[in-house]
């Protein structure tokens, strides 16, 4: 391993071999990356006391803090991170012990607190803020701190959000080839 893809304790990063993970960024511990993910300069992927898994095509972009909290005995499974497919999480994004579906946008500079859940096919403006506990539905534009859903997504907005993450691909593909 790489000195920025570190073990923490037993657990050992899982990295699918088609991912670009940037010398600037660092992943620690229980993190499993999925086929085609792609994690920019900067970010910190830091599965110390949780796992954090990330879903197929998805991409951690620059300056990302993404964590999770510990289990205990009020709370046995803690909060572990959880990323579906086609996920695009922008720069400066905060994700703490949350679990996130396929097929989202999340805004730059956007903070994502403990057992929030945000189904599939969602879209969050640039600065929100996603209170703990949370559950944003599917088909919905949100935006706000604290976030408020605005709107439903318009057929353009929905087919967006995985040419989004799919643009990530190809850029990663690229990276990895020069």
């Amino acid at each position: 391993m790489s000195n920025n893809i570190r073990p923490y304790l037993e657990h050992h990063p899982k990295i699918d071999s088609s991912c670009y993970i940037d010398d600037m960024s660092v992943v620690i511990g229980d993190v499993t990356l999925a086929k085609n993910v792609s994690v920019w300069p900067f970010a910190v992927i830091r599965g110390d006391v949780n796992s954090i898994q990330i879903g197929q095509n998805s991409n951690i972009q620059d300056h990302c803090m993404l964590h999770v909290s510990h289990k205990n005995p009020s709370k046995p499974n803690g909060s572990p991170l959880v990323i579906g497919e086609d996920v695009t999480i922008g720069h400066h994004v905060t994700l703490h012990g949350c679990t996130i579906g396929n097929r989202v946008l999340i805004g730059i500079n956007t903070v994502v607190l403990d057992d929030v859940i945000i189904e599939n096919d969602v879209m969050i403006g640039a600065g929100s803020l996603v209170p703990p506990r949370k559950v944003l539905k599917s088909g919905y534009l949100y935006v706000g701190s604290p976030v408020q859903q605005i709107r439903s997504l318009t057929e353009k907005e929905m087919a967006f959000l995985p040419y989004s993450a799919h643009h990530y691909v190809k850029v990663k593909d690229h990276y990895k080839s020069s």
